[in-house]
């Protein structure tokens, strides 16, 4: 297999890297990044000015000077577009529901899509005052893998991965099929001394049952197929 990886988190990020030891002997890989973290850029493209990237330390590695969506563009241009996977993240943070459209990770995902691409976005859902388990992410990226194997990536379609986040006694999650959920994210500011700031709680959002956000906070990894 040919893998494209890139993320909104920037190259070098804890996630991209996470990603990449889970893919590692599968084939031909690339990473190309954004040289800063873009997170929350959504499918932000640059079509204005002149974009352009850096060699990262790795030689398959480079950082750009521009979005999520960009990366998967110019590797479209630069490398020709015969690859077996477009993969994005693991994201430091969910990206569930309401998050799609905001999602660069998601969104560079959904640009291979466009094209014709087999993708999937990964994303590491964060409770507060538990630290990230990149290793523990790095199997369930593995595991997510070979169940997409099985199966098939309808035209125009592409894969939302959530992983819980879970503490390090718990048992290891199932992988469930789930709807993206339709609620939208809390709304709730408080005033500031010129505008508002958002202070509505992530973990506190609303969920249907079997919804991305349903499966993912119950403690399982939610795979959604999503269509562009």
């Amino acid at each position: 297999m040919s893998i494209l990886l890139t993320n909104d988190d920037g190259l070098g990020a804890d996630g991209l890297l996470a990603l990449e030891r889970a893919t590692m002997g599968l084939g031909p890989l690339h990473v190309l990044a954004p040289k800063e973290a873009l997170s929350g850029c959504g499918h932000q493209v640059t079509n204005h000015s002149e974009i352009w990237w850096e060699k990262g330390t790795l030689d398959h590695h480079y950082a750009l000077w521009g979005t999520p969506a960009d990366c998967v563009r110019i590797a479209l241009q630069e490398w020709g577009r015969d690859w077996s996977w477009v993969f994005s993240g693991i994201n430091a943070g969910g990206n569930m529901g309401a998050d799609l459209p905001i999602s660069g990770t998601v969104a560079a995902a959904r640009e291979a899509a466009y094209h014709g691409l087999r993708a999937a976005a990964f994303s590491q859902y964060k409770i507060r005052d538990l630290e990230y388990d990149w290793v523990r992410a790095t199997s369930w990226v593995i595991r997510v893998m070979e169940w997409l194997s099985d199966r098939e990536t309808p035209a125009g379609c592409f894969w939302n991965i959530n992983f819980p986040h879970l503490e390090r006694t718990d048992p290891e999650p199932a992988i469930l099929e789930a709807s993206v959920g339709r609620h939208p994210l809390p709304l709730e500011y408080r005033k500031g001394e010129k505008g508002w700031v958002y202070t509505g709680k992530y973990h506190q959002r609303l969920a249907e049952p079997g919804s991305d956000v349903s499966v993912c906070f119950g403690g399982d990894i939610a795979v959604s197929l999503v269509p562009v």
